[in-house]
């Protein structure tokens, strides 16, 4: 049969989903979604933030369709519909002359996703990032991104790592792409009680495709937001922005030691507020949460356009502090340094280059050997403690 381009089934990339129920196994498993005659754009590289909140099962990104071209939908942790269930991603498959999406589902085990390589524990077959047990899921940090200091039902599995597989970033099965079959217990998998995905998975494929960044046409394959540690998880999206920021020397120690200030008050009140609702938020505190979020999300991008950049010159000590700030930035980025780190960094950064200025004021310009030394072992300090946060502290809760 031939697959018109807006054929529609259950589709978690274009389709019209419900809320969880039990569905018919084989249109979950293989239904079709919609069929083009471009191939989908490889798997961007970006890191998993950390699960936000027991229970929470990772759901890999992937690339969604609509008129416009191929979009990203960000990779997200969401709640599962039942305890004891398991996400198999959807995946597109080329048939020789289209390319059709085959959308995800809810099920006691993982099915056939295409071969194709998500990361995070889902490896091209099966699961290895986490198992149920009495009720509980318990995740493997070999694998996955979680903060051991908040959540406790963990293990770690480092025999599931694949050391010989290369990613090739291929999305796709089928000819010129990855080329799995099904296995034995795959097949038999498709004969168990399946549900849709949730609302909040649906929300975040509707989200993604009204977003211009995240269509490949306008990004080239690196979309604006990759990955969220929950549904419109902006905290995650916001600290993402700032270091970006650093990184590319638009935001100055002190602005983004004050950015990160707030990030970390904010983060605390969220934290207490869930403490008192039973683990959740009120719809007065989400509401509040995300007025917050909106006056950083400002001071973010006024920050990084006005005239205050940092930039430190083709010298040894300017190559030590950007050297430096690109380190912090990638902590913050990956979530190994948390918002109180990255401000403290920020505020011994920023200590560091009030120094400098004032010695070359007071030499012509220059450092004095002494002075050189002094500063370089004041950046070995802060090196070290670099290292500590992003080896030894949990990653921070989003």
């Amino acid at each position: 049969m031939q697959l018109s381009k807006y054929f529609l089934v259950f589709s978690l990339a274009v389709g019209a989903l419900a809320a969880p129920q039990a569905a018919n196994a084989q249109s979950l498993a293989i239904g079709i979604g919609v069929s083009i005659h471009t191939a989908p754009p490889a798997l961007p590289v970006y890191v998993q933030p950390p699960c936000p909140t027991p229970g929470y099962l990772w759901t890999p990104g992937y690339w969604g369709y609509r008129d416009a071209g191929y979009y990203w939908v960000p990779g997200v942790w969401v709640s599962p519909p039942y305890a004891n269930v398991l996400w198999t991603p959807g995946y597109w498959g080329y048939d020789g002359a289209a390319y059709a999406w085959h959308g995800g589902y809810w099920g006691p085990h993982v099915g056939f996703y295409g071969g194709v390589n998500y990361g995070f524990g889902y490896g091209g077959v099966g699961f290895v990032g986490g198992m149920w047990s009495g009720g509980v899921f318990r995740y493997n940090t070999a694998v996955v991104s979680v903060n051991t200091a908040y959540i406790h039902n963990t293990y770690v599995d480092r025999t599931v790592i694949n050391n010989v597989y290369v990613n090739n970033h291929v999305s796709y099965n089928g000819p010129g792409g990855i080329t799995a079959r099904p296995t034995p217990e795959e097949r038999g998998y498709a004969g168990e009680q399946h549900y849709v995905a949730t609302p909040n998975q649906y929300a975040n494929q509707r989200t993604a495709g009204a977003n211009p960044g995240q269509f490949a046409n306008n990004n080239h394959g690196a979309p604006q937001t990759a990955a969220m540690n929950e549904v419109n998880g902006r905290r995650y999206d916001q600290q993402g922005r700032i270091a970006n920021g650093v990184g590319a020397g638009q935001l100055t120690p002190g602005e983004t030691g004050r950015l990160e200030n707030r990030e970390s008050n904010l983060n605390s009140t969220i934290r207490d507020d869930r403490t008192a609702n039973g683990g959740t938020l009120t719809p007065q505190e989400r509401a509040n949460v995300n007025a917050r979020q909106n006056n950083i999300s400002g001071s973010i991008y006024n920050d990084r356009h006005n005239a205050a950049t940092q930039h430190y010159g083709d010298t040894e000590v300017g190559q030590r502090r950007y050297d430096q700030q690109q380190r912090i930035a990638h902590g913050v980025g990956s979530g190994q340094i948390t918002d109180r780190g990255a401000a403290s960094d920020e505020a011994r950064e920023q200590n560091i280059n009030r120094s400098v200025r004032a010695d070359r004021a007071a030499n012509g310009g220059r450092l004095t050997p002494q002075q050189h030394a002094g500063i370089n072992q004041r950046q070995n300090n802060l090196s070290r403690r670099i290292y500590t946060q992003k080896h030894n502290e949990p990653h921070a809760p989003r």
